[in-house]
């Protein structure tokens, strides 16, 4: 299958679930990304240590 065909199908099927007005409010919510996602990442990952994850793992274990 063509991209163009998944494309067109995708439309139509946000269509049928959402109507016309849902598809185009849910298509105004996406956005072209702009960033670098990666040196972001890195910045917040880097400050992620193992006993903050340890940690987190934890408290969710309890939830």
């Amino acid at each position: 299958m063509k991209l163009t065909e998944i494309r067109q199908q995708g439309y139509q099927a946000l269509i049928n679930a959402l109507g016309v007005a849902g598809t185009l409010r849910f298509l105004q919510q996406l956005e072209v990304g702009y960033c670098d996602y990666t040196k972001e990442r890195d910045q917040w990952l880097n400050q992620l240590t193992i006993d903050d994850f340890r940690n987190y793992v934890k408290q969710k274990k309890v939830e």
